[in-house]
């Protein structure tokens, strides 16, 4: 066991997740604490259909990251991936605006036929982390179709990954608009999980599009209020190391910095993490109710993402601290 597996070996955390920032923590969590202790609660509002395949991009992504399957250059996909698929594809002038890889096309035509065999995505999801060996638990938010869709300058209403994949992010944002049915509920494990945790952690991940559909969900904001919980910030001086969240903010009308990510939170937050080059953003705030850390926050090797989810558990645990009675 290593010393920060014993530093937190009773600590309890759920993960709100999404992305790739988002999935470079969660694998950084999951190597300090103890197995069984992480719960990553993933973002299903981008999953769509393609080519009559279910595809969860941020569930895969979190999964591939935490099985050691991910492309370590892009973040996303599977490492040493083949594309004669997808070649073919190109070659019968079929739409390939969204990249299948062989290996990933394995996993999106298992989940398929296991859903409509009667499965549930939380089963599934929970099958295939068991087969990877992983040692945290994955949740998607929930079981149903949720859709987050773009609605552009021009009025045009785009499923999030027509918008983000196809269109390159390039169209104005106006608005955000979730799809769902009017009953939508979160998935069967996520509310007990985050009722569980000692430390519920919003990852490094798109506030809009990541984090927000899982906060839509009915009773989460309610619990988070009555947490302890951490956010860490996507943005660094104004701009986003991969996403398109610092323009989603400008486009807004919100200035694209760390403090709009903490403000967009703020109603249920203890503890916010903000990268040290934003220090001067951080100047005048009144950090009376919602506690500030700067530290690194850029994960470019796994020792990054270990050393940052250390310093974020450590924040936590003395959050959790001076909140006790």
């Amino acid at each position: 066991m290593t010393d920060a597996a014993v530093e937190f070996s009773d600590f309890r955390v759920a993960a709100l997740a999404g992305g790739v920032g988002g999935a470079k923590l969660v694998r950084g969590l999951d190597s300090v604490l103890q197995p069984g202790k992480l719960t990553v609660i993933v973002n299903t509002g981008d999953d769509f259909v393609h080519f009559g395949l279910q595809i969860c991009p941020d569930l895969d992504t979190v999964c591939y990251a935490l099985a050691g399957l991910a492309d370590p250059m892009k973040g996303w996909g599977r490492a040493d991936e083949t594309w004669q698929v997808f070649t073919s594809l190109a070659e019968l002038d079929a739409p390939t605006w969204f990249q299948l890889g062989d290996k990933d096309l394995a996993l999106h035509l298992e989940r398929t036929r296991l859903l409509q065999s009667g499965w549930s995505l939380s089963a599934l999801t929970r099958g295939f982390c068991d087969r990877w060996n992983i040692r945290s638990r994955v949740l998607p938010m929930c079981d149903e179709p949720f859709r987050t869709r773009v609605r552009t300058a021009e009025g045009k209403l785009l499923d999030f990954q027509e918008y983000f994949v196809r269109e390159r992010c390039e169209p104005k944002v106006q608005e955000f608009v979730f799809a769902h049915a009017e009953n939508i509920q979160a998935a069967p494990e996520v509310l007990p999980a985050l009722l569980e945790a000692d430390l519920v952690v919003l990852c490094p991940s798109n506030p809009w599009v990541s984090i927000d559909p899982i906060l839509h969900l009915p009773g989460i904001r309610e619990i988070l209020q009555e947490k302890v919980v951490v956010a860490v910030s996507p943005i660094i001086q104004g701009k986003t190391i991969k996403g398109p969240a610092a323009k989603m903010f400008a486009e807004l009308g919100i200035p694209p910095s760390s403090l709009s990510v903490l403000d967009h939170y703020a109603d249920f937050l203890d503890g916010f993490v903000y990268d040290a080059l934003d220090r001067e953003v951080f100047q005048n705030y009144d950090a009376e109710r919602i506690i500030l850390y700067g530290t690194d926050t850029l994960m470019k090797t796994d020792e990054d993402k270990t050393r940052l989810a250390a310093e974020v558990l450590r924040f936590g645990q003395n959050l959790i601290s001076r909140k006790a009675p």
